[in-house]
């Protein structure tokens, strides 16, 4: 396919000069077929209109009210009859020089859902570093896509961040491997860089027309960022204080497993510069950006270790295990085949969220077992464990605990829950103080040292 074939797709508000922009200097390089969807005003749209009029080859859609950023994407996905790549451009863009679309075609693959500028962001969509979690997020100002693989995902909607429906449906997915990052394609969408094809002008309609309209989704988006924020400071930050607080100043030859992007390592080596500090993660660019924390990152499966790749690791005295044993397949043989080659110095370091949580058992209770994006009910946990069974398992594979601490937070509503747990346990013959306070910790953190 020639660049010139592919079809264009562009969603106006109101913003007539725009517009006029973006199609003057597309057409200085490029002779493409053009699909604007429109939501202005009825002023406005006549001058859009008379814009669109002055170009060949440019199709209006005008809806005659306000369709937003990522529902005009739907649409046009949805209802022109579009098939394969089709190139997806803001109004604010100005195009600089000619390549551009023949950069983004020499990088989408059949089958990708798309290529452009590659960023982060969280599940709300707020813009955030790369960490474990993080998902990536094609930006729309400039993209390139297969319109088929789009359909098979879900559509774009009304946000600040239009894309983050489809981005966290491919995250979840584990497909995310389906966008196709271009380096000079995320610096022209930013603000304030030297351009090389595009100029992503940024925030032109919101300037042009006093905002994107979406101040509902804004002030929730904002108040939750807020919250989670203060729950983060109270949890410790990226980092849990008090794993860090229960490995010993002698750990000399401390191994992480699932040492996400380093922060754990950034903390311990602060006070403990000569220690040295490995690390295993399963996310290859976590792992990268961990090495700037860590003497030594492994990017692997520590499941999937040879019983010789472990015996490698005899000389580490400190192996710590933040909030991963429960994602592990086997986490019981793990600390079995650990004891075997560990030192008799040596610990183990672990939190785990505790499945006795009295918002869990709440939940249980009516029914209500679903999965969630992080939290006790993470999606990605495999194995669940309470204070007697956490001891068991360490016990089993030739441990004893000889430190630990429950995680317990204010946490409202768990007032009215507690007395219905107590109820059950004097139903069941068993202690209630015992299972009220087995029900308060959302998690654990032992050190657990050979028998």
């Amino acid at each position: 396919m020639s660049p010139h074939d592919i079809p264009v797709v562009t969603v106006s508000y109101n913003s007539p000069e725009l517009l006029l922009g973006l199609l003057a200097s597309f057409r200085k390089f490029y002779r493409n077929p053009i699909h604007i969807v429109d939501g202005s005003d009825p002023e406005q749209l006549a001058k859009i209109r008379e814009v669109a009029a002055g170009f060949d080859n440019v199709n209006l859609h005008a809806m005659e009210y306000n369709i937003h950023h990522g529902p005009g994407l739907a649409w046009a996905i949805q209802n022109l009859n579009l098939s394969g790549p089709v190139l997806f451009m803001d109004t604010d863009i100005v195009v600089l020089k000619e390549g551009f679309i023949e950069a983004l075609m020499a990088a989408l693959q059949p089958g990708d859902y798309g290529a452009g500028g590659v960023a982060y962001v969280n599940r709300d969509g707020f813009d955030t570093a790369y960490a474990y979690g993080a998902i990536a997020y094609l930006h729309p100002p400039c993209m390139l896509c297969n319109v088929e693989v789009m359909r098979q995902w879900p559509m774009p909607i009304k946000h600040g961040a239009p894309m983050v429906a489809p981005m966290r449906a491919l995250h979840d997915a584990g497909k995310s491997g389906l966008l196709r990052n271009l380096e000079w394609c995320a610096n022209d969408v930013l603000m304030g860089t030297q351009k090389i094809f595009i100029d992503h002008i940024g925030q032109g309609t919101s300037s042009a027309t006093g905002g994107y309209h979406l101040e509902e989704w804004m002030a929730e988006m904002a108040a939750k960022r807020a919250n989670d924020a203060a729950a983060a400071a109270a949890r410790g930050g990226s980092y849990n204080p008090d794993l860090l607080a229960l490995m010993p100043a002698t750990a000399t030859k401390v191994l992480e497993v699932g040492c996400s992007t380093g922060a754990l390592a950034q903390a311990f080596k602060t006070h403990h510069a000569d220690s040295d500090y490995w690390g295993i993660e399963f996310d290859p660019k976590a792992a990268e950006m961990a090495r700037s924390h860590c003497s030594q990152v492994m990017a692997l499966d520590v499941e999937g270790m040879s019983d010789k790749e472990l015996a490698e690791l005899s000389s580490r005295n400190c192996w710590v295990f933040g909030d991963v044993l429960e994602h592990l397949r086997d986490p019981w043989r793990m600390l079995a085949r650990i004891r075997q080659v560990m030192p008799a110095d040596g610990c183990i370091v672990a939190s785990v969220p505790n499945a006795q949580h009295w918002s869990l058992q709440a939940r249980l209770s009516v029914g209500d077992f679903r999965y969630t994006e992080g939290g006790l009910m993470d999606r990605t946990h495999l194995r669940w464990f309470t204070r007697v069974t956490l001891l068991e398992m360490f016990q089993n594979a030739g441990f004893r605990i000889d430190a630990g601490k429950p995680r317990i937070f204010n946490e409202p509503g768990r007032e009215k829950a507690l007395p219905a747990i107590r109820m059950m346990a004097e139903a069941l013959g068993v202690s209630p103080e015992q299972a009220v306070a087995d029900a308060l910790p959302l998690q654990y953190v032992v050190r657990a040292v050979p028998a």
